[in-house]
């Protein structure tokens, strides 16, 4: 039976993935600090480890104890806004973090080591974005997620690391954060109104996403192990339809049958538009057009969850680094 690490394993994709694998068959060993994640999300199949990916003593002992055959890192904080506020934290966590991992996995031959890096690596401008395009990542987060790729890579040529992988976006689902005001952008709609307030929108909210369902999405995250073709590949992964962020308020509004007030903001230093091509997922992962989940049903899926979850105090960021040009927005209280 196939032995895998999950971080951010109580994370929203995480807990997904973790849910995949163990259907699968294999035995998971779920790893998260709790930051983002909640245990009660852990499949009770699974062991739970809490700890941080920052501590490499104790992924030493993690890696010796349970003799992993998979490596799945999904740990992340990918807030890719607040990350030009919060660089020290960003770097240490989703660099050096991940840098622990890949050392843990050359020293103990992992057999593939799975990454979820982000469409934020492309930067503006290079649409579609296609994986053949060279990065021009313009915040922090997606510059951290590229460095890892590139490491990846090299430990792949040295040490014959085989990876895999995935440049996810604007994925939501069940399981999702609501509470984090930084990202996520359905699941802070979600959570506004069912505190009865506004809609905060940055700019004319004419920002352009595809929104991808996680269940378009955990699926192949877990299984791509199982696909040779998919070895020391980068792929994109998510939907194909794009929407405004204006589109998508109304639809949560809609959804949530709650008519809130859109609330804009001064505009941030963000991509205005970002959709990615798919076409390499597709055959490789033989994944038949047309059955991505649109974004109303995955809205209405996402709803259902929210409501019985209900909604989540919206805590500030504890360690903002830099205040400079920091959206007022996120030092409210709420």
């Amino acid at each position: 039976m196939p032995k895998s690490l999950v971080t951010g394993g109580a994370g929203f994709i995480g807990a997904h993935t973790v849910n995949e694998l163990l259907a699968m068959g294999h035995e998971v060993v779920a790893f998260d600090d709790l930051s983002g994640g909640f245990e009660d999300y852990v499949n009770p199949d699974a062991v739970f480890v809490k700890g941080s990916i920052t501590d490499h003593a104790l992924l030493e002992k993690l890696f010796e104890e349970h003799k992993f055959d998979y490596v799945y890192h999904l740990a992340a904080y990918a807030a890719e806004g607040l990350s030009h506020f919060i660089r020290r934290f960003n770097y240490t966590n989703n660099l050096i973090g991940s840098v622990n991992l890949i050392n843990e996995s050359v020293k103990h031959k992992i057999k593939c080591f799975v990454f979820t890096s982000s469409i934020a690596v492309y930067g503006a401008g290079q649409l579609p974005m296609l994986e053949s395009t060279i990065p021009q990542p313009e915040d922090p987060y997606g510059v951290s997620k590229y460095a890892v790729e590139l490491d990846l890579k090299t430990a792949h040529e040295m040490f014959g690391l085989n990876y895999v992988i995935f440049r996810p976006h604007n994925v939501y689902g069940e399981y999702q954060n609501i509470g984090d005001r930084y990202r996520n952008v359905i699941g802070i709609f979600m959570n506004q109104l069912m505190q009865g307030k506004s809609l905060t929108v940055f700019g004319d909210g004419l920002q352009t996403r595809a929104f991808s369902y996680i269940s378009d999405v955990a699926p192949y995250i877990a299984n791509s192990v199982n696909i040779p073709a998919a070895y020391n590949e980068v792929f994109n992964i998510g939907a194909d339809q794009e929407y405004t962020v204006l589109e998508l308020a109304e639809t949560v509004m809609e959804v949530l049958n709650i008519k809130g007030e859109v609330r804009k903001l001064d505009a941030r230093n963000e991509v205005m538009h970002a959709y990615s091509d798919h076409s390499k997922a597709i055959k490789v992962f033989e994944i038949k057009e047309g059955t991505f989940t649109s974004l109303k049903d995955g809205v209405e899926k996402m709803a259902v969850w929210a409501v019985k979850a209900g909604a989540r105090e919206s805590n500030t960021f504890s360690n903002i680094e830099i205040l400079e040009k920091l959206p007022p927005v996120w030092l409210e209280k709420k």
